[in-house]
C-alpha cells in the first residue's frame, strides 16, 4: 500500500510523479474544453429541440436547422455559451473525477493506468461533484431560442436555492453511465491503441498527434454509440424549467420510445454525428494536451536529476 508523501515522488516507472499526471490530465482537460465547446453547445440545442412548444416530438431535420437558426442568430454567443462553467467545472468536476480515478489507480499500485475498478468508483464517487455544473451548462444554454442569450448562472442558482439547491443533481445517473464509458474508452481504452497505432505506424513517420487523431477517430464511434442515448437522457432531464416539476430517468426514458416510435433509430440518436466529430476533437485535444504537459514534466524530472530514463528509452 502507497502513502501519501509517495503521490509527490517521481516513480521511476514512468518518471512522474502522481501530483505531475493529476496536473497534466487538468491541463489536457482545460485545452479540450475550449476548443470542443461550439460543438458541445450546437450538440445539445440539436437534441434539446427534439419536441415543439406543443411537447409533440419534431423530426430531427426540423431540430437540427433550429439548432442551425439559434447559432446563425448570434455564432458568438452561442459558441461561448457555457463556457465558464464547463472552465470553472475543470476544477470541479475533474479534480473529483480525475483525483478519484487516478488515485484509486495509485492505491491500488497501478501507477497511473485505468482499471475498469478504478473507472467504475470513479464514475459513482465523482458524479454528485461533477452533475451540478453539467446541469448549470445545460440551464445557461436552455433558453436559446426564446431570448437569444445565456441564462445569468446567478439566476440559475437563485432559482435553485430556492428547492434547497436539489434541481441541480437532475441526470446524476445517466451521467455515472456516461462517465463510466468515459473513463473506461476515453481515459482508458484510447491511449492504449494510439501506443498501439504508433508502434505499428512508426516506421512511416507516424508521430504522438496524427497517432492520437487515428486511435480517436477509432475509439469515438463505440463511444458515441454507448453514450449518445445517456447524453439525451440528461439533455432532456436537465434542460426543463427548474421553476417545474422535474423530468425522471423513466419520464425521459418514454420520451426517447416515444421519439423512436415515431422516427425510428433518427430518433434515438439525434445528435449522433455531431457526437462522433465531438469525440474525435475532444479526445484528440485532451490527450495532445495532456502529452505536451507529461512530457514537459518528464524533461524537467529529467533535468533536475529526479528521474534517470533507462538506457536505450526514446
Amino acid at each position: 500500500m502507497q502513502t501519501y508523501n509517495d503521490y509527490f515522488v517521481v516513480s521511476p516507472k514512468n518518471g512522474l510523479s502522481q501530483f505531475q499526471t493529476m496536473t497534466a490530465y487538468l491541463g489536457g482537460s482545460a485545452f479540450q474544453t475550449v476548443l470542443d465547446n461550439p460543438v458541445t453547445a450546437y450538440r445539445q440545442l440539436v437534441q434539446q429541440y427534439a419536441k415543439d412548444a406543443a411537447g409533440k416530438p419534431v423530426d430531427p431535420k426540423v431540430a437540427t436547422a433550429e439548432a442551425t437558426a439559434v447559432f446563425k442568430a448570434n455564432p458568438a454567443a452561442a459558441c461561448m455559451s457555457g463556457l465558464v462553467p464547463r472552465i470553472i467545472g475543470v476544477g470541479f468536476k475533474r479534480v473529483p473525477k480525475f483525483g478519484i480515478l487516478l488515485g484509486l489507480s495509485f492505491f491500488m499500485g497501478d501507477d497511473g493506468n485505468i482499471s475498469a475498478t478504478s473507472a467504475f468508483g470513479a464514475s459513482v464517487l465523482s458524479a454528485p461533484f461533477i452533475n451540478p455544473i453539467r446541469m448549470i451548462e445545460k440551464q445557461q444554454r436552455a433558453y436559446f431560442k426564446t431570448t437569444g442569450a445565456e441564462k445569468p448562472i446567478a439566476d440559475i442558482l437563485k432559482e435553485s436555492a430556492k428547492q434547497n439547491f436539489q434541481p441541480l443533481f437532475r441526470g446524476t445517473i445517466p451521467l455515472m453511465g456516461h462517465s463510466l464509458a468515459s473513463a473506461l474508452l476515453g481515459l482508458a481504452g484510447q491511449p492504449k491503441l494510439q501506443k498501439y497505432i504508433k508502434s505499428e505506424l512508426s516506421q512511416y513517420g507516424i508521430g504522438t498527434f496524427v497517432s492520437g487523431l487515428l486511435a480517436s477517430a477509432a475509439v469515438t464511434p463505440i463511444y458515441v454509440a454507448v453514450t449518445n442515448p445517456l447524453s439525451r437522457l440528461e439533455v432532456i432531464m436537465q434542460t426543463s424549467s427548474i421553476k417545474g416539476k422535474p423530468i425522471g430517468v423513466m419520464e425521459a426514458c418514454k420520451e426517447m420510445v416515444t421519439d423512436s416510435k415515431q422516427f425510428g433509430l433518427r430518433g434515438v440518436f439525434r445528435g449522433q454525428g455531431l457526437g462522433i466529430a465531438k469525440g474525435i476533437l475532444s479526445l484528440t485535444a485532451f490527450h495532445q494536451g495532456r502529452i505536451w504537459l507529461t512530457d514537459a514534466f518528464r524533461n524537467q524530472n529529467i533535468s533536475n536529476g529526479s528521474y534517470v530514463p533507462p538506457v536505450g528509452s526514446a
